[in-house]
């Protein structure tokens, strides 16, 4: 990388560094450190939930579907446009005035309230465990953004360096760090496609006669998918919307249910069709350039073999002069610490809150027991990243997870007359219990489907053939 490039990147990561101080400085309870203080606009709210939400693992993951897929790629945030559209209008409206006048930090909060204190325990070992994967997910991202761009910068170090940047501006700023970081990184992304990579691409590549004609039709036509993807998709990112504590963290953070719910309608349109065509735009346009053997002099001939998502990042270094080339990491790894943060503060949260139950009153004693739970969760984080190699896979695992376990009790709160607090916690072992068995056990599935499927019907199963055996809940205290 040349010292233009270099010297943007650091100045950026040191300006990052820096609010990470500045809010370490003002926040005084964990009420400022988990939910803003409670006081945050539809505008910080909305590009902060899609940053989160789509972020560099699904930006690296996205230009890995472009690569393979083409056009079709799209349909995976097309789903993340109808699950943030579905929380807004009915989640939203019946969780904000709750978590308001209980003050709630975290998601599980919620089921205590409404299925006692066991089942927010195995709901908050389930959200610490599935944010510990995803923000694993986001540290490989942009070790493997890097480590296509530095040379001589091998994954693994790559992935120490990102993490320690991560990890330490999240410790110190807490959640009203991320979400005024999140906005200016989801800017700077935005900027950087549309200003710089998407034209200078579309160039380099000769125009778009060049480009149709450098792959087969399906690339640039939108069913060039299985059914399979598309149910995987729907059943995995639809429910997270549901379930997700970054988001519920974003609810308890809005100044009011109406700016939370117009944040979430923000955040839909950004996601489809803003991010996901821009996305799988350059993944296609790496495809193109590997065909015409671009990689090989960066040791990736077209002969060889490529991992689909290290095409982006290639791409970029291939085509981008000194000073683009710095601006343009910037806004790639602006997206992946946007999403490391996020899920670190939710993967803390859930540990001081819900499995420690340590209070949340105003007391620096224990926002500095929080912060160091986020450092600790950060390093885990790392160490199961360098375990990993393919960035969507690890997110889809750890959204799987945490769906299957979480969103029968969710629907069961909001949608169903009787609530039984052990038909809800048999709902979320089973569920979550049976997606973990047949991922990692890797058995066959009938029709190719996606363990996720069977973990939520399991989930259902579950919880309408426990739930009239059992007594029906009374709310809970918080």
């Amino acid at each position: 990388m040349n010292w233009i490039d270099l010297t943007i990147f650091i100045v950026y990561m040191l300006l990052m560094l820096g609010v990470g101080v500045f809010f370490l400085r003002k926040n005084k309870s964990a009420d400022d450190y988990y939910v803003g203080g409670r006081s945050m606009s539809k505008w910080h709210i909305g590009l902060s939930v899609v940053a989160t939400d789509v972020g560099g693992g699904f930006s690296i993951g996205l230009g890995g579907l472009g690569f393979v897929l083409g056009l079709s790629g799209s349909w995976m945030l097309f789903t993340g446009l109808i699950g943030a559209w579905l929380a807004g209008t009915f989640l939203i409206p019946k969780v904000y005035p709750l978590a308001k006048s209980k003050g709630f930090l975290t998601f599980p909060q919620l089921l205590n309230h409404h299925f006692g204190p066991t089942a927010a325990f195995i709901a908050g070992l389930i959200s610490a465990i599935g944010y510990l994967g995803f923000t694993s997910s986001q540290l490989l991202a942009g070790a493997k953004l890097a480590s296509a761009t530095f040379v001589n910068l091998g994954m693994n170090e790559a992935l120490i360096i990102m993490g320690f940047i991560a990890v330490v501006y999240t410790f110190m700023g807490g959640l009203k760090a991320v979400i005024y970081t999140d906005t200016i990184q989801w800017i700077i992304l935005l900027a950087g496609l549309i200003g710089i990579g998407i034209p200078l691409g579309y160039s380099y590549l000769g125009g778009w006669d060049a480009i149709v004609a450098a792959l087969p039709a399906s690339f640039f036509q939108f069913n060039n998918l299985t059914w399979q993807q598309v149910v995987k998709w729907l059943v995995t990112i639809i429910p997270i919307w549901f379930v997700g504590m970054t988001l519920y963290q974003r609810i308890y953070a809005s100044k009011s249910a109406k700016e939370a719910q117009k944040a979430w309608y923000i955040a839909g349109v950004f996601e489809y069709p803003l991010m996901a065509f821009m996305g799988v735009i350059i993944g296609l346009f790496a495809r193109i350039a590997f065909l015409n053997n671009d990689f090989e002099a960066l040791g990736f001939p077209a002969d060889g073999a490529i991992d689909e998502e290290m095409g982006l990042p290639l791409f970029l270094r291939t085509i981008l002069p000194p000073g683009l080339m710095g601006i343009m990491m910037a806004a790639y790894f602006s997206a992946i610490m946007s999403t490391a943060d996020s899920c670190l503060m939710a993967s803390s949260g859930n540990i001081i809150t819900d499995l420690l139950k340590l209070p949340s009153q105003a007391s620096k004693k224990y926002l500095r027991i929080g912060q160091g739970i986020t450092l600790f969760i950060g390093v885990l984080a790392v160490l199961l990243a360098l375990q990993m190699e393919n960035v969507l896979e690890l997110m889809l695992y750890s959204y799987a997870f945490m769906v299957s376990g979480l969103f029968v009790p969710v629907i069961a709160i909001f949608f169903m007359k009787k609530k039984s607090p052990t038909a809800a916690i048999a709902s979320m072992i089973i569920g979550g219990g049976t997606t973990l068995v047949l991922i990692f056990g890797n058995f066959p599935l009938p029709l190719n489907l996606d363990p996720n499927l069977f973990g939520i019907t399991a989930a259902f199963v579950t919880y309408f053939a426990v739930e009239p055996f059992t007594g029906v809940s009374k709310n809970y205290s918080s």
